[in-house]
């Protein structure tokens, strides 16, 4: 394949992309790779196979949905790799059945590494008839109030089936006028409660022994059908489309849809069935009728249903030998020596590497603002933040304290949508001016602005960054945030809020690009730029970390960009529909992705523009949705130091010969072969964040952490 045929066919043929759909399946098998790792501990396995089967749960209830919406439209459109809908769905169904059944092999090899270290789960035939007996009386005492046996066959309309949530389905030997159901016996379903823990802990002096307790209830089903025959039973999940457009065009209806969106999920079409592989054929029968499943839809699975309640095991006390040493977060490297924040940010601009280096600096600086006399303002995007967030709380008690607060809240950041209701009634009620966001846009920019009264000025202090106000996920999650006070950065932040407002229309800027208006063709510019540049003395440089590459007009800027000459090196997290390595095509082209401990998040774009280095953050991948139909942001960093650093990163990503796989040009991936040092990123990071921490103690004596300073 060479530059005869991409100019033939042109560089949009779908002989150059991957299918976005199977490309991500291949993401979730590098997680699963990490959790059948002999290497790791046996927690942390256990850590990346809840995670495998938490992120299946979310590409049913999305993108499968999404996709059998497609395939019921009878719209035939093909996808850039040439795939209709039906041929992506039955793909999916091969590579997914592959993955399900190692994941569930590997789950089992843990399970019995564990019970080496005294830590065992017990299925139901593994109980002695002593351990039978008292979860006979633990289900009577704790459990048995709770249930509500429903008989589906008898019932003149079904009751609501929540997705995600275990059910225990039994045939029984039930009185009945209906001839079949005599045959076969009355279809029963018993919800699962899901506010009980997962795992039932029996008495043991043997160690921790845990019975499941979708098996205690199955067990103990004849408690409620005194003698009658229960014919068989099985546990089972079901998955809904939760793919539930939300119609933003009237900002006054936009609090109703929202929550219209979130009850609709309930009642979506069922896009999966996960059943216990043994289960009789004549019950998987009873519920696919019942239930109106098709059979494409159902995916047996050998032992545990739902691996995400793993987490209870992983959050278990105890047990530091089965997990990895903890890493925790370093004062940031720019913070080092400094007293006050507000004076550190004033005298250079500080960059925040999480997890590596702490969150707390961005929380700290809301909080003292909340309670400084000399701030006058706050505004900020939230998009994502935690349950109990001290990030609002900061917001409410500035408010509070009767300074101008302006909080976007983004509403339709999706599975959020609930927790975002909540803290914007919340933040209403503090006193603060919550918008909704923008009429056909999410807001996904991440950005803080405080206005400060000081001696000389009113001063400007911004807060950027790639990833969440979210202190939890900022432990584990890798993003990189800055703090800044410089002028021309602070305008276009203020000039940003002030759009988002309505205050303005959108204006030039000095340092930010935004999209939908600009960041598409700001990124195809500094592309084509580097392909100009290029030279076979001088070969173009471009290094790119983004969590997603899926936007066609982007990979085909690279591909004619790897055809000047130009070294493109890609660390792509999760999908990738760029084919690395064709003849002719992209073969200097690289892409590479990391799985490790920490889940890449970090957006950094570096163009070596013919020595004039540049290097940019920014909220957005290389998604069509983040250039088209989202509020993003782009942003330079221009102090010399901080930008070798982010140089230093994108190459230390490139060097990883041991957490590090390689994209190769048939869509699959292997793992970039450990030769000579090894070289683990996010390892060096960290120890790079604690040499920084112990070489300023060093110089200056025992380091005093950030305090907040005391109010006269």
């Amino acid at each position: 394949m060479g530059k005869k045929d991409a100019s033939e066919e042109g560089l949009r043929s779908p002989r150059y992309y991957l299918n976005r759909e199977l490309s991500w399946l291949e993401f979730n098998d590098r997680v699963l790779r990490e959790g059948l790792n002999p290497e790791l501990p046996l927690l942390e396995r256990l850590k990346f196979l809840a995670i495998v089967s938490s992120n299946l749960d979310e590409f049913f209830m999305i993108r499968v949905a999404a996709l059998k919406q497609v395939e019921s439209s009878e719209v035939h459109k093909r996808d850039p790799a040439g795939m209709t809908a039906t041929q992506q769905l039955r793909a999916i169904r091969r590579r997914v059945r592959r993955m399900v059944q190692e994941h569930a092999q590997g789950l089992r090899s843990v399970l019995n590494e564990l019970a080496k270290h005294r830590i065992q789960v017990l299925r139901a035939k593994d109980w002695t008839d002593d351990q039978r007996q008292w979860l006979r009386r633990y289900f009577q005492r704790e459990i048995q109030d709770q249930l509500s046996p429903m008989n589906l066959s008898e019932l003149d309309s079904l009751p609501l089936l929540p997705g995600l949530r275990l059910q225990i389905a039994a045939l029984v030997d039930l009185p009945t006028t209906n001839p079949d159901t005599a045959k076969t016996g009355s279809l029963v379903i018993v919800p699962v409660p899901s506010q009980c823990k997962r795992f039932v802990e029996l008495p043991s002096p043997q160690g921790v022994q845990l019975a499941c307790l979708e098996d205690v209830i199955a067990e103990n089903l004849d408690l409620f059908y005194t003698g009658r025959f229960i014919k068989s039973y099985t546990v089972f999940r079901i998955t809904r489309d939760a793919d539930v457009p939300i119609q933003d065009d009237d900002a006054s209806d936009l609090l109703i849809n929202v929550r219209q969106a979130v009850s609709d999920r309930s009642r979506r079409a069922i896009v999966r069935m996960e059943i216990a592989a043994s289960t009789a054929t004549e019950l998987i029968d009873q519920l696919c009728q019942t239930l109106q499943v098709p059979p494409e839809a159902i995916y047996r699975i050998e032992g545990l249903l739902d691996a995400s309640c793993l987490w209870e095991l992983i959050g278990r006390k105890g047990y530091a030998h089965l997990r990895l040493p903890d890493w925790p977060p370093q004062t940031p490297q720019d913070l080092l020596g400094h007293e006050n924040l507000w004076e550190a940010i004033q005298e250079h601009d500080v960059l925040l590497f999480h997890p590596y280096e702490s969150f707390q600096p961005v929380i700290q600086l809301l909080q003292e603002a909340a309670e400084d006399p000399q701030v006058l303002a706050i505004k900020q995007t939230l998009y994502r933040t935690s349950g109990d967030s001290p990030v609002v709380r900061s917001l409410e008690r500035a408010a509070q304290n009767g300074k101008q607060v302006t909080v976007l809240v983004e509403l339709k950041a999706r599975f959020e949508e609930a927790r975002n209701l909540q803290w914007a009634s919340r933040l209403e009620d503090a006193g603060c001016y919550v918008l909704y966001g923008l009429a056909g846009l999410k807001t996904h920019a991440k950005a803080l602005l405080i206005v400060r009264r000081e001696a000389d000025q009113i001063r400007r202090y911004v807060h950027l960054s790639t990833g969440n106000y979210n202190e939890r996920t900022a432990q584990q999650y890798s993003d990189i945030g800055l703090l800044s006070c410089d002028r021309d950065l602070a305008a276009d932040v203020a000039a940003l809020f002030n759009l988002l407002t309505g205050q303005s229309e959108p204006v030039g800027w000095n340092r930010l690009v935004i999209a939908p208006t600009g960041l598409r063709q700001h990124f195809l510019d500094l592309i084509y730029r580097e392909a100009e540049l290029s030279t076979p003395e001088q070969p173009g440089l471009i290094m790119a970390k983004v969590n997603a590459l899926q936007d066609q007009e982007i990979c085909q800027a690279l591909y004619q960009a790897s055809q000047k000459g130009v070294k493109i090196l890609l660390n792509v997290r999760g999908i990738c529909i760029l084919r690395p390595g064709l003849p002719g095509i992209s073969e200097n082209i690289e892409v590479i992705s990391i799985v490790d401990r920490f889940l890449e998040h970090a957006r950094i774009f570096y163009f070596q523009n013919g020595g004039h280095e540049e290097v940019y953050l920014g909220s957005a991948d290389w998604m069509t949705r983040n250039l088209d139909r989202r509020l993003e942001i782009l942003f330079p960093v221009v102090q010399p130091n901080l930008r070798r650093r982010l140089i230093e990163i994108l190459k230390t990503f490139f060097a990883d010969n041991v957490k590090a796989w390689r994209l190769l040009p048939d869509g699959t991936y292997q793992r970039v072969p450990c030769q000579g040092e090894p070289i683990r990123a996010q390892e060096v990071f960290y120890k790079q964040a604690v040499a920084a921490v112990r070489e300023a103690e060093q110089i200056q004596g025992p380091f005093r952490p950030l305090a907040r300073p005391q109010q006269q």
